[in-house]
């Protein structure tokens, strides 16, 4: 008679199972192009294109496990580093559920919480894609409008200030802290950029928690 699994048994399970099967497909995708069109790449190329990159995400592969592993649960982790958009998307609709839901997402309460959330932003974001895409055609003049333009460029300001206005004003000596670092690395280093956000949020939130551990240890916390 097999032993009946925990709860938390049964994520880990059933994560790795999909993580793994999710790698598998996107594996399948090229090697199918390769086989229906006789193509192969150029495997010196694509060694050095390797070389090149691969370390740097290697990286952020281990930065971004350490980083958002305990802010979003292992359910919800399992299910964000499959669908993506972690930190535009995911993480903010994990931690605000888990602030509406007044709830730890350490505990089981909050794996939950944590893990529906997640699910439902997935599948939202799913359904508007498909959404966009059978409207694309008829919709582009409007989204093209010149007068949209600005509304566009503000989407992910207002999301995040909304969040921060929140999470800030519930102890704002903690937030001075990654807002003067980013200032002064955006300003600093121009070539910083919205593609650099997978790097530079780990490293916001590393930083916070270094911060917040040494107020913490003056008793300014």
């Amino acid at each position: 008679m097999h032993k009946k699994l925990s709860y938390m048994d049964s994520v880990h399970r059933d994560g790795r199972i999909w993580n793994l099967s999710m790698m598998v497909l996107l594996f399948l995708f090229p090697i199918a192009i390769m086989v229906l069109y006789h193509a192969l790449p150029d495997w010196h190329g694509f060694l050095m294109g390797l070389i090149a990159t691969a370390p740097m995400y290697w990286a952020v592969a281990v930065v971004e496990t350490f980083t958002y592993v305990p802010m979003l649960g292992a359910g919800g982790s399992y299910l964000s580093f499959v669908t993506g958009n972690i930190s535009n998307l995911k993480l903010p609709v994990a931690l605000n559920a888990l602030e509406q839901a007044d709830v730890k997402v350490n505990s089981e309460e909050g794996e939950l919480v944590s893990t529906i959330a997640i699910a439902v932003s997935s599948i939202v974001t799913t359904l508007i894609i498909l959404l966009g895409v059978l409207l694309i055609v008829p919709l582009t003049p409007i989204l093209n409008a010149p007068i949209l333009e600005p509304a566009f460029a503000q989407i992910l300001p207002a999301l995040f200030g909304g969040l921060g206005v929140v999470f800030i004003s519930k102890n704002w000596k903690i937030s001075v802290a990654p807002i003067v670092l980013m200032l002064v690395l955006f300003i600093a280093v121009p070539a910083l950029n919205a593609g650099t956000v997978g790097i530079m949020v780990p490293v916001g939130v590393l930083f916070t928690l270094a911060v917040s551990r040494i107020l913490y240890k003056k008793g300014l916390l």
